[in-house]
């Protein structure tokens, strides 16, 4: 003898009622075991460590009226120059717009 499938829907929606569960008696897929996973926003966010303030903030802050001196900054241009120098630097930029080409395209 076996139990009507319209009693067991009765039975699994009060059971999910009480137990506070998703009533979801055709099986398709929402998501829900990922939605009640605890949140990982905090434990990456603790992981990494807080930023400090930098050379590059304090000019930010307080404009072109404070002499600053930022060690990796001047090393940087240094380094720059010397590829230039060598001929190993980035090439420059295109200043005009691109020229028109004439013809069928392929």
């Amino acid at each position: 003898m076996s139990v009507p499938r319209a009693r067991i829907v009765e039975l699994m929606k009060a059971q999910c009622q009480v137990f506070a569960t998703t009533f979801n008696p055709k099986g398709v897929r929402m998501g829900n075991k990922i939605l009640r996973q605890r949140l990982k926003g905090p434990a990456v966010a603790a992981y990494y460590p807080r930023k400090t303030a930098t050379i590059r903030d304090v000019k930010r802050e307080f404009g072109p009226h404070l002499t600053t001196w930022d060690d990796a900054e001047e090393d940087r241009f240094e380094y720059i120059e010397e590829l230039k120098e060598r001929g190993k630097s980035a090439p420059k930029k295109k200043k005009a717009p691109p020229a028109a080409t004439h013809g069928k395209k392929r």
